[in-house]
C-alpha cells in the first residue's frame, strides 16, 4: 500500500510540476515532437529502403551470355557451379530460340528484323538471381571467368548509384535523429533541473520528515516520462494518418512499380509503438541525468 501511495503521489506531483513550469515543459515537448517526427521519417525510409532492396534482389538479375561454341558438358559444368556458388539464389537457362520468341512478342520492329534473318544471331544464356544485390559485381566477375562465357551483364553502375543514394539517405537521417535525441534529452534535463531548483525548499522539508530517496526522486523521473509521452502524440498521429494517405495516394509505389512501399498495416502501428517507447525513454533518461547531477541525496 505504501508503494502505491508513493507511486500515486509521484504521478500527481509530476503533472503539477509540468503545469507549474508550463513554458519549459512545452519547449521540451516540442523538441521531443520534432525529434520523433524525424525518427518516424527515418524509420519509414529505412523500412522502405529495405523493402526496395528486397524487391531489387528479385527483379535485378545477371544475364550470362554463353558463346556459340559452348558444349553441353560446359553448360552442365556451370550449372553445377551455380548450385553451390555464393550469393546465387536461383538460375534459369534460356535458349536463343526463347530469346527470339520473347523479343518478337515485345517489339514489332524486332519481329520484322528477325524474320528476315536466316540464322538466329542471339546467344544461349543463363538468368541468375542473387541473394544480395550489393554483391552483384563480385558475382558477375566470377561468372565472367569461365572461358565459354561471352559476357555477363547486370546494369553495372545503375545499381551501385541507387544503393549509394539509399545509404546516404539512411546515414544522413539517422545522424540528424541521433543529434536531436541528444538535444531533447539535454532540454528535458534542464527542465527537470529548474524544477528541482524551484522546489528546493519543498525537497528539504521532505528530507526532514524522513521521506525516502526514491519518494523524492520518483516525481522527477515520472515528469520526464510524461513529457516524452506527450511529445510522441503528434508524431504517432502523423505516422498513422500521414503514411496511410501517402500509400493510398501513390498506389503503393514510387516512380516505378519496382519501388514499392511497405503496406501501412500493421507497419504504422509498429512504428507508433517504437516512437512512444523512444519518447518515454528519452524523457526518463533526461530526467535521470538531471536528478543524478543536481539532486544530491
Amino acid at each position: 500500500m505504501k508503494a502505491l501511495r508513493i507511486l500515486r503521489r509521484s504521478i500527481r506531483d509530476s503533472f503539477k510540476s509540468i503545469f507549474r513550469n508550463f513554458s519549459l515543459s512545452m519547449a521540451s515537448i516540442l523538441c521531443t515532437t520534432i525529434t520523433l517526427i524525424l525518427v518516424a521519417i527515418s524509420l519509414f525510409l529505412s523500412y522502405n529502403v529495405r523493402q526496395i532492396t528486397k524487391t531489387l534482389e528479385h527483379e535485378l538479375t545477371i544475364v550470362v551470355y554463353l558463346s556459340p561454341e559452348t558444349t553441353e558438358k560446359q553448360k552442365i559444368e556451370i550449372e553445377n557451379d551455380l548450385k553451390t556458388m555464393e550469393n546465387v539464389s536461383e538460375y534459369k537457362i534460356k535458349s536463343k530460340e526463347e530469346w527470339k520468341a520473347e523479343m518478337k512478342k515485345e517489339n514489332e520492329t524486332l519481329d520484322t528484323t528477325l524474320e528476315y534473318l536466316t540464322e538466329n544471331p542471339l546467344l544461349d544464356s543463363i538468368i541468375v538471381t542473387v541473394d544480395e544485390v550489393r554483391n552483384l559485381h563480385e558475382t558477375t566477375e566470377k561468372l565472367k571467368k569461365y572461358d565459354f562465357v561471352e559476357s555477363a551483364e547486370y546494369g553495372e553502375g545503375m545499381v551501385e548509384n541507387i544503393l549509394g543514394v539509399f545509404d546516404t539517405i539512411s546515414i544522413g537521417t539517422m545522424s540528424i535523429v541521433i543529434a536531436l535525441v541528444l538535444v531533447t534529452a539535454f532540454l528535458i534535463s534542464n527542465t527537470i533541473k529548474l524544477t528541482i531548483l524551484s522546489r528546493k525548499t519543498q525537497i528539504e522539508i521532505k528530507r526532514l520528515v524522513g521521506a525516502s530517496n526514491i519518494a523524492i526522486k520518483l516525481p522527477f523521473i515520472f515528469e520526464g516520462f510524461i513529457l516524452g509521452i506527450f511529445g510522441s502524440i503528434i508524431p504517432v498521429l502523423l505516422s498513422i494518418y500521414g503514411y496511410t494517405i501517402l500509400f493510398n495516394e501513390t498506389g503503393g509505389y514510387v516512380f516505378t512499380r519496382i519501388i514499392t512501399l511497405v503496406n501501412p498495416f500493421p507497419f504504422v502501428f509498429q512504428v507508433s509503438i517504437i516512437l512512444v517507447i523512444i519518447g518515454s525513454i528519452v524523457g526518463m533518461i533526461g530526467s535521470w541525468l538531471s536528478v543524478r547531477k543536481h539532486l544530491k541525496i
